[in-house]
């Protein structure tokens, strides 16, 4: 998935946002970079939330709307179309090409007249359908990528497989090897293919890795495929195995990624340290985890996609016109925000809360009469929200370990922040669950059910159908970014790196990018760095950290003013982040992490 801009939905979350902001960079930097994926005719799914607080589902047709697309065409004019073996048949695939800056990225869509119908809809969803789905649409990813490049003539010196979702191109590449020499075994085809492939794993926890059934491999892969790698049927099974001896393990991705590829790495030095102990086990030569070839390059955002116009109309009159380009330059970055004048900060910042505001009135204005008023849908949004109250957001996917229910926990603490008369708190919500996780869809009705006859009416929104133009308000309007999620499952995380780039301060557990970001002064922490073996006892300990920090910290701060109004205090916090968080996770720091540590360490 690529979230390169909200016109082209096909994604879901960080790791399709992340993606777009890599390319995004890598046209900036004007690194030579071609990237492939798949166009979902029907996207992901438009959240909605009814009455009862339950989430709803909608999926449109993406062409429904005109797409900053271009067929891709031969040199004679003539549409290129692919093909690859699936369900006993040849399915073909035709092209479609988004300039992202200097960036070619390449959309394979099986929705081609040739195709009948269940196979038209291979390229129908994004993370929908079965297993079976997914096998097909990733073998069209993989080996169906690698032969667009072909046609194109395109030869990438190094493929990066960015999760394993690509994996299947290793197989395609060692075909592809094997058929050039032909007096090659398929354990010659490996040294020639990893030198080509470098692996990004996203996932902290194995459960979240790609993992398909014996049986769907075998359904999924024609036996003359694997005849033409020179492999047995078992020994083609045993290159997704962790242990490629147990016959009754299924086919796992990221050791398929892992085992065909020279490299590996996660996105955080955290998340590099937890997949290093995950795929230990793969590595029998390994007696210290800390041996295991794995290493880390942490994730970045795209600061001119991010940072709010008006910030950027700061740094052009302070900072110079090329504001960007001092990232490079830490020390000189932060010399320059810590000349910024508090007075400057501080009515930007209000003048993007303003913003904010004035967009959740417009979102959350009521759509049906006569129903309890919620919290994403309010009758009178003329007095929902004020600039002068101290605001958090927290905005991502509702899934248990991003443990939303946190806040929640201790309900009279929570509406007594929200119901203080002199230094009230408010609340920005959004998320989306994913639509067959029950689990997830209860805890979001929880949060739309909570007590109406408080202020929580006024001081809390709900915005549906979060996607890139929500994210971008809120990042660039509240004041306190909070992340709660249960340690070490965070492999990195972005959202904070936006807030942080407008001036947000980050409240999060530390873990992922949080680590490595936090210095005291940017930022507040919540809870300890060990992990609690205990989870429900780590919960508890983590939501009073949460609750105390608030009360004790984040509140008195935002709220103590200098006789001119100004909260120097909070200023000199914001100014913190701005200046040390901005460069470090920026993505053009990312993108420069890739070329000189993955791409060119041959």
């Amino acid at each position: 998935e690529y979230g390169v801009h909200n016109s082209l939905p096909t994604y879901s979350g960080g790791l399709g946002i992340l993606a777009g902001d890599q390319l995004k960079s890598a046209s900036d930097l004007n690194i030579p970079l071609v990237a492939v994926g798949l166009l979902y005719r029907y996207g992901y799914f438009r959240q909605t939330i009814a009455h009862d607080g339950w989430q709803a589902e909608d999926y449109q047709d993406v062409f429904d709307t005109e797409l900053a697309l271009t067929p891709v065409n031969d040199a004679n004019g003539e549409r290129v179309y692919i093909t690859v073996h699936i369900r006993g048949r040849e399915v073909m695939a035709q092209a479609w090409l988004a300039r992202v800056g200097r960036i070619s990225l390449y959309l394979l869509d099986t929705n081609v007249e040739h195709n009948i119908e269940v196979d038209r809809l291979i390229t129908g969803h994004l993370y929908g359908g079965s297993a079976e789905t997914r096998i097909v649409q990733e073998k069209v990813l993989g080996i169906g990528g690698v032969r667009l490049l072909r046609k194109l003539g395109v030869s990438p010196s190094v493929f990066h497989l960015n999760e394993g979702h690509s994996a299947f191109l290793t197989l395609e590449l060692a075909r592809e090897f094997l058929e050039a020499n032909a007096e090659a075994h398929f354990v010659d085809s490996i040294a020639a293919v990893r030198e080509q492939c470098v692996f990004t794993t996203h996932t902290p926890v194995s459960a979240g890795n790609d993992i398909f059934s014996i049986a769907d491999m075998t359904n999924c892969f024609s036996a003359g495929f694997i005849t033409s790698l020179k492999l047995t049927g078992e020994d083609f099974l045993a290159l997704g195995r962790t242990d490629p001896d147990n016959t009754e393990e299924s086919f796992g991705m990221t050791p398929l990624a892992i085992r065909m590829c020279r490299s590996a790495n996660g996105v955080s030095e955290k998340h590099g340290e937890v997949s290093r102990q995950l795929w230990l086990s793969m590595f029998p030569g390994e007696t210290d985890v800390s041996d295991v070839p794995i290493t880390h390059v942490t994730n970045g955002v795209h600061a001119p996609t991010w940072v709010a116009p008006l910030y950027q109309e700061l740094y052009r009159t302070s900072v110079g016109e090329n504001w960007n380009r001092l990232l490079a330059d830490a020390d000189g970055w932060s010399y320059a925000i810590h000349n910024l004048s508090d007075e400057s900060v501080w009515s930007t910042h209000l003048m993007l809360k303003r913003i904010l505001i004035a967009y959740l009135r417009q979102r959350t204005q009521r759509k049906e009469t006569g129903k309890l008023e919620t919290i994403n849908e309010h009758r009178d949004t003329r007095k929902l929200f004020s600039p002068d109250v101290l605001t958090i957001g927290f905005a991502r996917r509702v899934a248990a370990y991003k443990r939303w229910n946190l806040l929640l926990s201790d309900l009279p603490r929570l509406l007594k922040l929200v119901d203080d008369a002199e230094r009230p708190v408010q609340f920005v919500f959004a998320g989306k669950a994913h639509p067959q996780d029950r689990t997830a869809k209860q805890i979001l009705q929880q949060l739309m059910s909570i007590n109406h006859e408080s202020n929580w009416q006024n001081r809390a929104v709900f915005v549906e159908d979060y996607d890139q133009e929500v994210a971008r308000y809120l990042v660039q309007g509240v004041d306190v970014w909070m992340n709660v999620p249960r340690r070490p499952y965070e492999a990195s995380g972005t959202s904070g790196m936006k807030a942080a780039m407008n001036g947000a301060l980050n409240f999060s557990i530390l873990d992922g990018w949080w680590i490595e970001g936090y210095n005291e002064r940017n930022g507040f922490r919540i809870g300890e760095l060990e992990t609690d073996a205990d989870e429900a006892a780590g919960d508890a300990a983590d939501a009073e950290s949460l609750y105390v920090t608030l009360e004790n910290e984040i509140v008195p701060t935002f709220y103590d003013r200098d006789p001119n109004g100004l909260p120097l205090n909070w200023i000199a916090r914001m100014k913190d982040a701005l200046a040390t968080l901005t460069p470090q996770f920026s993505s053009d720091r990312m993108v420069r992490d890739y070329l000189a540590r993955i791409y060119n360490d041959a």
